[in-house]
């Protein structure tokens, strides 16, 4: 079975004192459980979608990362926008990198950033656009290919998608499976801390990366994540993560990667659709509450015609008609049986 690739480290840079702490319990866990850490992250400078909102220590942060290299015997990895950052990394004796997803839907930016490192030692990991588009996330990793750089990875963190979506960043799974397809010997790490932005989601995430055929995860830890500066919900603490890594069920390979982009469709769906279905009938017992106090009828015939219409798109599938005809009944008796 081939060894899988474990990233952790937090989100953002905030003092000597977090890195250090974060780096320690990481690394102590690690040993407890028997696991390998192979890089520990963080974003020195942080694009922010937000102005004002915490942007990382920046180049003062090199120093505590190059500590952490230094005290615990693993590598480290940050974030990089510009090929001046490239150079301050090279200074501090960082040779791993990642291109984020915002600058990953630049070509210019990425090339730049990809001749600032022509025939270096450095390994390189590229993000997916925050736009599903292969095309690009291909043409932004043989930029680097063809910079003959060290080594180049590939990372699944989701994708800006305008429909509802449970997790904060839509999977579209078929995406980077595809990419495997077409480029079989490229390492694919799944991001599943910005995939989910919820720690309780990430397990989950980790396991359909694993059972997918995916070569690791790079997953965003703090030693104390409720006084984070940035991405407070989507953090893992030390033991979480090493409890995760370790119940993590590593499958050997896949026999079929078509059928596999197919299932990984479909188990998205169910994910989301579970989740969905509770946070509906939350809502209907808050519903409930309000017709309690305003006294008003459980049953509300004309509005449930409203909802029928909403489902009622595919009218020429009769198999999935008589489905739906017997799924809404039962919607409707559950709801009612809530609010009663």
């Amino acid at each position: 079975m081939k060894e899988r690739i474990w990233i952790a480290g937090p989100c953002a840079a905030e003092s000597r004192e977090q890195i250090l702490a974060t780096a320690r319990q990481l690394v102590g866990q690690a040993e407890v459980a028997n696991l390998k850490m192979h890089y520990f992250r963080a974003g020195v400078w942080k694009m922010r979608s937000a102005p004002g909102s915490f942007t990382g220590a920046g180049d003062a942060a090199l120093v505590w990362m190059q500590e952490v290299q230094r005290n615990f015997g693993v590598p480290v990895c940050v974030e990089v926008m510009s090929p001046r950052q490239v150079e301050l990394c090279a200074k501090h004796d960082i040779r791993v990198f990642w291109v984020g997803a915002r600058t990953t839907v630049n070509p210019v930016e990425v090339q730049q950033i990809a001749d600032a490192v022509r025939h270096s030692g450095f390994t390189v990991m590229v993000k997916n656009p925050i736009v599903p588009d292969l095309k690009l996330w291909i043409g932004n990793i043989e930029r680097f290919l063809n910079a003959d750089v060290a080594s180049v990875m590939a990372i699944h963190r989701g994708f800006t998608d305008a429909q509802e979506n449970v997790y904060r960043n839509a999977p579209m799974w078929q995406v980077p499976i595809e990419l495997k397809v077409r480029m079989p010997s490229l390492p694919i790490l799944c991001d599943p801390s910005h995939l989910c932005g919820q720690v309780r989601w990430i397990p989950e995430v980790a396991q359909l990366a694993m059972n997918y055929g995916f070569d690791g995860l790079m997953t965003e830890c703090h030693h104390n994540p409720s006084s984070a500066l940035s991405d407070a919900g989507q953090q893992m603490t030390p033991a979480e993560w090493a409890a995760m890594i370790s119940r993590l069920d590593l499958r050997s390979g896949i026999a079929n990667l078509e059928l596999v982009k197919q299932r990984t469709i479909l188990e998205n769906i169910d994910n989301q659709l579970s989740e969905l279905l509770y946070q509906r009938m939350v809502t209907v017992d808050e519903i409930a509450g309000i017709k309690r106090k305003d006294h008003i009828a459980v049953v509300q015939p004309q509005q449930w015609q409203q909802v029928v219409k909403r489902y009622q798109k595919h009218t020429e599938d009769t198999l999935y008609q008589d489905f739906l005809e017997k799924f809404l009944e039962l919607l409707h008796q559950a709801s009612i049986k809530r609010q009663n």
